[in-house]
């Protein structure tokens, strides 16, 4: 992960950067719906100040100032002042964008996001091949087109892994030519050599990437202590603390599919048994819908819920995964006290179509002082782009430093 750097301002000169960072972090994190005047006292600036901070920034091409918001989430809604309005400083069009990749075994997305968080997706393909340096490799080459596509507005790519990193390295991946794998060493160095990008690529763990998302922009918002979960062929998690992902002592926290909470023994591909995600994870609803795993069992599990109103095959599956995603998620509550538990992926939509059975397991398993007022459970409002914006964030989170925005020339302002 890639932390915020505030840095200690000792010239007139750095103190301008450091201010100018601070200010766009304030619009990024506010998702463009802080007036100036907002964002002058969240920052306890001068008005002086500010006035010309938002100037600077705009004749960079780094922010525009609408006259008035856009429709804003109730979480980032504000009371307005009296008096005479202020211009609300948000992203500009030409600004700069970070690239994301969401990255599985048997697919990749990838999307482009601007400043304040808002964000497309731009590709998404199935794996049409056994071999994981394949998959990297057309990855690259999306990367690549997408690069040329937004040219020198690309300040950098995040990469969301299925797998824990150690050292930047995948280390427990679910396709064995990843084992080892600097992903973003690779991505960088392909679409440096095609395309010229200067910006950092940046991986991070897409479970740990979902619950930072939710932390910025979704469900978690404001919690001080929460537990994400985020379940996609396999389930994965992260514990944030005032919305900072809490990631172990070599990074590699928060694999909760890889305990035994379901009470199952079957052998697991990552050399345990009894794993959670046999029973709760992708493979395990289809495992119990009696199908196979060809193409995106993501999409195939998706089909399965769909089907559950009116196939009694596929209730049956259905409920026997809400049951054992219910008991997992009590135990972890147990263990790590969160005030409220976000879902995403395959979690959030399990619970969305069997909310009393994920629930009536979620009580059973919980210790009974809990039970009067047990945690929420919050199913992600970010969809497809929940991962996609958390490994965006390690792009922004490199960038709004005074270092980072020492690299930004308006695109209309180079030359060749």
């Amino acid at each position: 992960m890639v932390s915020r750097d505030e840095g200690a301002a000792t010239t007139s000169a750095e103190l301008r950067a450091h201010n100018l960072a601070r200010l766009l972090r304030a619009v990024h994190d506010g998702a463009g719906q802080l007036t100036r005047a907002e964002l002058t006292r969240q920052l306890s600036l001068a008005r002086g100040t500010a006035t010309v901070l938002v100037r600077d920034l705009a004749g960079r091409q780094l922010i525009e100032e609408l006259p008035s918001p856009a429709a804003a989430p109730a979480d980032v809604r504000v009371q307005r002042t009296r008096g005479r309005p202020t211009g609300v400083p948000s992203a500009h069009p030409r600004g700069p964008v970070a690239l994301a990749v969401d990255l599985r075994d048997d697919s990749f997305t990838l999307a482009a996001f601007e400043l304040t968080g808002r964000g497309a997706v731009l590709d998404r393909r199935e794996r049409d091949t056994a071999s994981g340096s394949a998959v990297l490799a057309d990855v690259a080459a999306r990367l690549t087109i997408r690069r040329r596509q937004f040219g020198d507005r690309v300040i950098g790519i995040g990469v969301a892994v299925p797998s824990p990193l150690s050292g930047g390295t995948m280390v427990q991946p679910t396709l064995s030519d990843w084992q080892d794998v600097d992903v973003a060493g690779v991505l960088g160095a392909a679409t440096q050599e095609e395309a010229g990008l200067a910006g950092p690529v940046l991986a991070g763990n897409d479970a740990t990437l979902a619950g930072l998302a939710e932390a910025r922009r979704g469900v978690l918002r404001g919690v001080s202590v929460a537990l994400h979960l985020h379940v996609a062929t396999g389930i994965g998690g992260v514990l944030l603390a005032g919305g900072q992902p809490v990631t172990g002592a070599r990074g590699s926290a928060g694999e909760f599919g890889h305990m035994p909470l379901a009470g199952g023994s079957d052998p697991c591909r990552c050399g345990s048994a009894g794993c959670w995600e046999l029973d709760a994870g992708a493979r395990g609803l289809l495992r119990a819908a009696g199908l196979g795993e060809r193409g995106d069992r993501m999409v195939q599990a998706t089909r399965v819920i769909a089907a559950a109103a009116d196939d009694p095959g596929s209730a049956r599956a259905l409920a026997r995964v809400a049951g054992a995603l219910g008991r997992g998620i009590g135990a972890l509550v147990n263990a790590q006290d969160p005030e409220v538990v976000g879902l995403s992926g395959l979690a959030a939509e399990v619970y969305r179509a069997a909310p009393d059975a994920v629930r009536t397991a979620y009580l059973a398993a919980l210790m009974r002082f809990r039970r009067p007022q047990p945690p929420a459970l919050l199913p992600s409002t970010l969809g497809d782009l929940g991962t996609l914006t958390g490994a965006s964030e390690l792009v922004f989170d490199a960038f709004l430093t005074p270092r980072g925005l020492s690299t930004w020339q308006p695109p209309a302002r180079k030359t060749a």
